[in-house]
């Protein structure tokens, strides 16, 4: 299905953007509701979200400063425990706050298996460590698995040759930069050394038993290669990692392995699976706290790219621009490296979705650097696609 834009384009683009900005802030809070209000669990200790799902909380050195993780009772093969869904990174300080959690809050039983809802490095860093101290399975999808293995032995998109070149293609050019990101190779191997030499494969549809209750896994793209988000219809309780989060938009990116990528549809479609939920679904993110309003917030992040996508295509019919152009006009902010990064891929993915879709042209100048415009300002292009 093609991201409409339509109606932000060509009608009162300025007063629309305007009234959603004012009105951003309020919606947000009154669409949605958290039912555990400012509780937080502690560093090493749990809070039990419903029965049988603990909520651990474990802090990170980024500007994104806490992972979720969770706690699921289970039992396999008459063995009672506990299932793990996501890890954290790999540090001295995370498996600290592990063996806290395995001291105060296992109720003396051990841990059966490992879940992992895709494969960045907060939510799969720690996953070998966990697997073999434990003697458990890792589970996961197969892409996700495939691309962690990858990533272990070298270079990524998040840093080295490769993404310092991918980006300086996109108008990241300033000396300072590219030979930050070139220094950055050891990025994803530093927090993800190792992953398991086996897994069990997750996919779209399937049903995991755990603790007696049916979990179905609900495949998504955009933000990873194949993210799995749990959903369990007795509970009304969806495991939902990345891919919904109450208070910021999960980054949406374009990166260097798979360069021409359409990743913002990638994810709008996904989101757009958990409509199906029930309307009370109690809503357990990666970042942020449990909310319901899960259907809310599905519309609430289509509005808000949206917007950006609006806000993108008038800034390139206006002048033909790079992702490297469209940082301030997406980010209002000062980014350091590490969120530069990020905000680079996200660039592109929005200008990716305007030319997939056929509002925009990509050409590729002189200088070797991509720019997006309307069709009539890249009249005199050297190449277009």
């Amino acid at each position: 299905m093609p991201i409409l834009i339509d109606v932000y384009v060509n009608v009162n683009y300025q007063s629309k953007r305007r009234i959603r900005l004012n009105h951003h802030a309020d919606t947000l809070e009154q669409a949605l509701h958290y039912p555990l209000g400012d509780t937080l669990p502690t560093p090493g200790s749990t809070v039990t979200v419903v029965p049988g799902v603990k909520w651990v909380r474990m802090t990170l050195p980024f500007a994104l400063n806490h992972i979720n993780l969770w706690l699921l009772r289970d039992e396999i093969d008459g063995v009672h425990g506990w299932s793990i869904v996501d890890c954290c990174i790999s540090a001295d300080d995370s498996k600290a706050q592990w063996e806290q959690v395995f001291a105060n809050e296992l109720e003396g039983l051990p841990v059966l298996r490992v879940i992992v809802t895709h494969m960045h490095p907060d939510h799969i860093g720690l996953a070998h460590w966990l697997c073999e101290l434990w003697h458990v399975r890792l589970w996961i999808s197969a892409t996700d698995y495939t691309m962690a293995r990858i990533g272990c032995q070298g270079p990524t998109g998040f840093g080295g040759e490769a993404a310092a070149a991918f980006f300086a293609a996109h108008g990241l050019t300033d000396p300072t930069s590219v030979a930050k990101i070139k220094a950055r190779g050891s990025y994803y191997p530093t927090l993800v050394p190792a992953v398991p030499t086996q897994f069990r494969r997750m996919q779209d549809g399937d049903t995991l038993t755990i603790g007696g209750r049916a979990w179905r896994c609900i495949s998504g793209y955009g933000h990873a290669p194949e993210h799995i988000a749990l959903y369990c219809d007795e509970l009304k309780v969806l495991i939902g990692g990345d891919m919904m989060l109450p208070r910021i938009s999960t980054n949406v990116s374009v990166y260097d392995q798979e360069p021409e990528a359409n990743s913002l549809k990638l994810f709008l479609n996904s989101i757009d699976k958990f409509k199906a939920l029930d309307a009370n679904t109690l809503t357990l993110p990666s970042h942020g706290k449990p909310f319901t309003g899960l259907h809310a917030r599905i519309q609430q992040l289509h509005d808000h790219h949206g917007d950006r996508l609006a806000e993108v295509l008038h800034a390139c019919s206006i002048q033909p621009s790079s992702a490297a152009d469209m940082l301030p006009v997406l980010f209002k902010r000062t980014l350091d490296l590490h969120q530069t990064t990020f905000a680079m891929g996200e660039s592109i993915a929005h200008l990716h979705a305007l030319w997939f879709d056929g509002h925009l042209m990509r050409q590729l100048g002189d200088d070797g650097i991509y720019r997006f415009g309307a069709g009539s300002a890249l009249s005199k292009r050297r190449r277009c696609w």
